[in-house]
C-alpha cells in the first residue's frame, strides 16, 4: 500500500471508468438475485409489506445482516438483541473502512461518506482491487459504478421478493437460499492469501460452530465474531 499515491482524487477520471465498473459488477448483480428474493419472500413471511423490505434492504444495504435480523425476527420484535446482532454482523465494515481510508485521502467529506455509504463486501472488495493493480486512489467513478449497480439491484430483487414470495411458497425449496453461502465462499476464495492469513476464519468458523450446534438463539453470531477479531489480533504480526 505504501506505493499508492492516495492523494490523487481521481475525480476528473473518463466517465468510461463508471461504466466499466457497472460492468464488472453484472454477474455479482446476477449472484445476487436468488438470495435477494429469498429476503424478500422470508421478510413477507415475517409480517413485511414490500415497501418496508424496500426501505430495509435501501437503508441498510448489508444482506448477512438483513438475513440475520430476520431470523431474529418475532412479533413482538426483540430490538436489542436484533440491533446488536446487526452490529456484530456489519462491525467488519470498521476493518474495510480502514482499509479504505488512505485511499480516500482528498475526497470531500461528503463524497466519502457516499463511498462508505455504498460500501459492501462486493464493492469494496472490487474498489481495493482496482486501485492496486492501477496503482492509484480510489477510482470514484468505478467504485460507484460498481456499487450503485450492485445496490440497486439487491434492492430491486429483494422487493420483487416480497412481491412474489406469496406466490411462491417456501422460496428455499427451489435451494435458493444457496446462493448467499455460494457467493461467500467465493468471495473468500478470492481473499485467500494462505494458509497462516487464513487462521482467524478457521477460529471464528470452529467458535461459531460450538454454539450454533449446542445453544438456541442467535449467539453463534458474536461468537464467531468477536472471536475471529481477537485471534487476527492476536496472531498478526508487526511488519
Amino acid at each position: 500500500m505504501n506505493d499508492i499515491e492516495p492523494t490523487e482524487l481521481q475525480a476528473d477520471m473518463a466517465p468510461d471508468h463508471f461504466v466499466r465498473g457497472l460492468k464488472d459488477a453484472v454477474p455479482i448483480m446476477l449472484g445476487f438475485v436468488p438470495f435477494a428474493l429469498v429476503l424478500g419472500a422470508q421478510a413477507v413471511q415475517k409480517g413485511f409489506s414490500s415497501a418496508e423490505v424496500a426501505l430495509m434492504t435501501g437503508l441498510n444495504f448489508g444482506g448477512g445482516s438483513e438475513f440475520a435480523a430476520l431470523a431474529l425476527w418475532t412479533s413482538p420484535p426483540q430490538i436489542a438483541l436484533i440491533v446488536a446482532v446487526a452490529l456484530l454482523v456489519n462491525s467488519r465494515h470498521l476493518l474495510m473502512g480502514a482499509a479504505f481510508a488512505p485511499l480516500m485521502r482528498g475526497l470531500s467529506r461528503r463524497k466519502a461518506f457516499l463511498v462508505l455509504f455504498f460500501m459492501c463486501d462486493e464493492s469494496w472488495a472490487m474498489g481495493l482491487d482496482d486501485a492496486r493493480r492501477n496503482r492509484t486512489a480510489l477510482n470514484t467513478r468505478y467504485f460507484f459504478g460498481v456499487a450503485i449497480g450492485l445496490y440497486s439491484s439487491w434492492i430491486v430483487f429483494s422487493t420483487v421478493g416480497a412481491v412474489v414470495g406469496p406466490v411462491l411458497g417456501d422460496v428455499t425449496r427451489y435451494g435458493f437460499d444457496m446462493a448467499f453461502p455460494a457467493v461467500f465462499l467465493f468471495m473468500l476464495a478470492g481473499m485467500w492469501r494462505g494458509v497462516a492469513a487464513s487462521r482467524p476464519w478457521l477460529v471464528s468458523l470452529v467458535v461459531a460452530g460450538a454454539p450454533h450446534l449446542f445453544m438456541p438463539g442467535a449467539w453463534y453470531v458474536p461468537a464467531g465474531a468477536l472471536s475471529g477479531v481477537l485471534s487476527a489480533y492476536l496472531l498478526a504480526r508487526p511488519e
